[in-house]
């Protein structure tokens, strides 16, 4: 359900006045930028291109939150913690705009960030606003770095990430990579989407997309997605609709596909919502065997149902409980397959949900990678001898990660990495230059790669008896 609305002015005007209360809400209210977008846009009835600004400057706002802040607490007394909460969010947002949207006229950014200063505030506040504005156009924005700045600070500030992240990117990767990564973050996401090839090819798909006037490419990093551009929502399009397509990061189809399930298996889940890896999993399979997709929501098993049915994959099975207990529901050693896609603190995912590096910390990385190697222990032994455990997940901090599994193996001797990925996830990587040269079974992709998320994989084999 939709927080209320406790700011004062009534129902908000435009576009940038909807932009601003998600912005306060995300904020103030530790909402997540998507689903208050979602639901604010749902309310406001905004035009296309309306809904197109609003957007564009709640996740751009958030992007560059850092870099916005530094600028304004040399020209706003008491930057940011001594101004109104709704009063940061409606300066942070016409800055963005203003020096990041040049396409928006800024007499009409200024004009419009006074209105909104006056209706939910007063002639004070409308004053405030104007002059911090039109200062900023005078002088010009960026306020110059002091030439004492460490490397971590200057890309924390310059690329608008926190500074213990950009510290511990620096120490895995060297500072030029870390700097690589934190661009990639702040570019615009691409629309991608998952060919279902039970129903048509991907060359099928894209002609009939063309005809239909969208942009569209094949990905060039797995070989059942397409790239869309100005298409618009694809949710809403009968190629969605009528279960041609699924909506998919390209990074997180290859998961699927590395696990590499075969017609007739027994394939599980562990944790699936909303269900697009265990759509393709069943996919893969020719909808032939059983794919078991459990998740700990019951309103997430509602998702996955509804994939299922929307792309007529009756091989999908869904169940509803913690994952640390599946092996109190599920027989040991009676999987074929099992993928375990953790939770994980999304720092691959920064690029499509930019508040996530403003809440997360070191401590969060640590308590995960406890949580994800708990969960490790528990379902590696519903996987048959001889069958695949693959570990996924979307971020790229070691500790989730390469650590993590390293430190499963250990344990659990009777698993080893099995670098026998299917060629059509090796080549392009390959191809690319990315793969490393003791690939031996688990893979990090980072975002400026390919364009796509930050991605984690690991396939394990379990030891034949």
């Amino acid at each position: 359900m939709k927080k209320p609305n406790r700011l004062p002015g009534g129902k908000p005007q435009g576009a940038r006045e909807v932009a601003m209360i998600v912005l306060h809400n995300i904020e103030m209210q530790g909402a997540y930028s998507g689903l208050e977008l979602n639901q604010a846009l749902q309310s406001s009835e905004l035009s296309r291109p309306d809904a197109g600004l609003a957007t564009e400057l709640v996740y751009g706002t958030i992007q560059r939150l850092n870099t916005i802040d530094h600028d304004l607490k040399s020209r706003v007394k008491g930057w940011p913690n001594k101004v109104e909460p709704w009063v940061r969010s409606l300066l942070r947002m016409s800055y963005y705009q203003l020096r990041w949207l040049t396409r928006v006229p800024a007499h009409a950014a200024v004009d419009e960030a006074v209105r909104i200063a006056k209706k939910r505030g007063h002639a004070g506040i409308g004053g405030l606003v104007n002059g911090v504005l039109r200062g900023l156009l005078r002088e010009g924005f960026e306020s110059p770095l002091p030439d004492t700045l460490s490397t971590s600070e200057r890309i924390s500030l310059e690329q608008s990430h926190p500074l213990w992240l950009v510290e511990r990117w620096i120490e895995e990767h060297g500072a030029k990579l870390t700097e690589e990564i934190c661009t990639a973050n702040n570019e615009h996401p691409h629309a991608s989407a998952r060919v279902n090839r039970l129903r048509f090819s991907r060359d099928q798909v894209m002609s009939g997309m063309t005809d239909a006037g969208m942009e569209v490419s094949a990905s060039p990093l797995a070989n059942a997605g397409i790239i869309v551009m100005k298409a618009g929502n694809l949710v809403h399009s009968d190629w969605f609709q009528q279960g041609f397509i699924s909506i998919q990061d390209e990074s997180s189809m290859l998961v699927a596909a590395v696990a590499d399930p075969k017609p007739g298996m027994i394939v599980l889940d562990c944790c699936a919502a909303p269900g697009g890896k265990t759509a393709h999993l069943a996919e893969i399979m020719n909808n032939e065997g059983k794919v078991i997709a459990n998740d700990v929501h019951p309103h997430k098993e509602a998702l996955i149902k509804q994939q299922a049915e929307r792309l007529e994959l009756t091989s999908v099975q869904t169940m509803t409980g913690d994952a640390l207990e599946l092996p109190e529901r599920i027989a040991p050693q009676s999987c074929d397959v099992v993928l375990l896609d953790a939770p994980c603190s999304g720092l691959g995912v920064i690029r499509r949900k930019p508040e996530i590096k403003w809440n997360k910390s070191a401590e969060d990385i640590t308590s995960l990678s406890i949580l994800q190697t708990q969960l490790l222990r528990k379902v590696q032994s519903l996987v048959k001898p001889g069958g695949v455990l693959v570990y996924s997940t979307c971020t790229i901090a070691s500790e989730e990660n390469e650590n993590t599994i390293r430190q499963f193996i250990k344990e659990y001797p009777e698993f080893t990495l099995d670098a026998q990925w299917p060629d059509e996830v090796l080549a392009p990587i390959r191809e690319s230059g990315y793969l490393p040269d003791n690939f031996a079974g688990m893979l990090q992709l980072l975002p400026h790669m390919f364009g796509s998320d930050g991605f984690f994989i690991a396939r394990l084999r379990k030891q034949s008896l």
